[in-house]
């Protein structure tokens, strides 16, 4: 595993597990554990994927199976929309959920509302401990740039669909600007375009000996991008993490930059 350094010293692994659309609570509580044992460190979840409880329940099992320590683990969640008004009541009830003390990284999960007053509450849970970072999502670049100037800590993270079909240069170059990492969600788009034997990622792979998923994976890890894949099926969880043994050249990275359409086809964040 790579790490990334956050604008406030804190290290988080390039590559994490993601839960976004696993609503069943074993089935969660059972994958979260085998990404756990499969070498998984950072795992994502949010207030409104209804599964914090089950993350939680598979981090103890794996620490109480020793398999990990606490302190190794990297562990984020998110504030819903909803929840903007009473946001401390938001972060205890995810303190509770998870069975944590901390909250490694906390992003607010839609800049909807008042999502600058939210942020406010964040920081003050970050200077009592109870987060160790804090920062955004879905947040296009003009807005990543406003709430940047607008608030006393800059957010250390901006998490937004990156892929190959969605590659937001700006977005990268506006968060470098300011010193926020981004971090992917929707790493395979869904699915969409025919990812998984996408010609193009299916022929880089061959060289390397991978398939087109962990191409995709590593192609956004090399531009700096942290990476949250998702699965229920065991091995696609272990090959989503053999990322690390290989890089693509200026070739590949040219090869894919290609690919980008321009826009989104999966959420359109410009229509309310």
């Amino acid at each position: 595993m790579e790490y990334v350094t956050l604008n406030n010293g804190i290290q988080m692994p390039m590559e994490g597990f993601g839960v976004f659309q696993v609503p069943d609570y074993q089935e969660c509580e059972d994958v979260v554990y085998h990404a756990i044992q499969s070498g998984y460190r950072l795992i994502d979840t949010a207030a409104a994927y209804m599964n914090e409880k089950a993350v939680g329940n598979a981090i103890q099992r794996a620490i109480q199976d020793g398999i990990v320590k606490r302190e190794e683990l990297f562990i984020t969640t998110k504030l819903w929309v909803q929840d903007y008004d009473h946001v401390q009541e938001a972060i205890d009830r995810s303190l509770d959920l998870l069975g944590l003390d901390y909250i490694d990284l906390y992003l607010f999960h839609q800049p909807m509302g008042d999502y600058i007053g939210a942020y406010r509450v964040m920081e003050d849970n970050y200077k009592v401990g109870k987060l160790k970072a804090i920062g955004v999502c879905n947040c296009y670049p003009h807005v990543l740039a406003d709430i940047c100037e607008t608030v006393e800590m800059i957010p250390a993270v901006n998490q937004i669909e990156l892929h190959p079909f969605f590659q937001q240069p700006l977005a990268l170059k506006t968060a470098k600007e300011y010193g926020v990492i981004c971090k992917a969600w929707g790493p395979f788009a869904k699915g969409k375009h025919g990812i998984f034997t996408h010609p193009v990622l299916s022929e880089i792979g061959k060289k390397y000996n991978k398939t087109a998923a962990q191409v995709a994976l590593r192609w956004n890890v090399e531009r700096g991008v942290v990476v949250i894949p998702k699965s229920v099926h065991h091995e696609r969880i272990e090959q989503n993490i053999d990322i690390w043994d290989f890089q693509l050249n200026e070739e590949d990275m040219k090869a894919i930059e290609k690919l980008d359409m321009g826009k989104s086809e999966i959420v359109d964040h410009f229509n309310p």
